[in-house]
């Protein structure tokens, strides 16, 4: 077992870590795997997980709102962007689903803006090029 001193320097270096900004479990895990004690780090996620500071479905919503921000990104672009970052894919399906609706209605705008930047290409080139970044055929059509 450790130390209470142990645990509170370990936590310490978790928060500055997730302070500085938001990580996903599997983020600091892979951070800090080599620097601290796998059962103390399991023990600090743990604690920081009970009182909030890490709570994956929470970063699920403020990246997905990030990206509909800042990015023209398929719904499938956001999925895989969500699980490198060790989101498990049953929380980002979840999520998806229960906002299915708005996703779409981001990803036929996202489509659009891109058909518009593209516009001086072949059609079938614009249309190739979403269907590469995992655009829904309903919003490529709509692009179009």
């Amino acid at each position: 077992m450790y130390k209470i001193e142990e645990f509170d320097k370990a936590k310490t270096k978790v928060l500055k870590y997730i302070f500085y900004k938001k990580r996903t479990e599997q983020e600091i895990k892979n951070k800090f795997s080599r620097v601290i004690e796998e059962n103390l780090l399991e023990d600090v996620i743990e604690e920081l997980k009970q009182i909030g500071y890490i709570d994956d479905e929470k970063y699920v919503l403020r990246a997905i709102n990030e990206f509909m921000a800042l990015n023209t990104l398929s719904i499938k672009e956001i999925k895989y962007k969500l699980m490198s970052k060790g989101v498990k894919s049953n929380i980002i399906d979840d999520y998806i689903s229960n906002n299915y609706d708005t996703l779409l209605e981001y990803e036929k705008s996202s489509a659009k803006k891109i058909a518009i930047k593209k516009s001086n290409l072949e059609k079938q080139d614009v249309k190739m090029y979403l269907m590469k970044k995992g655009y829904k055929e309903e919003s490529i059509k709509e692009a179009l």
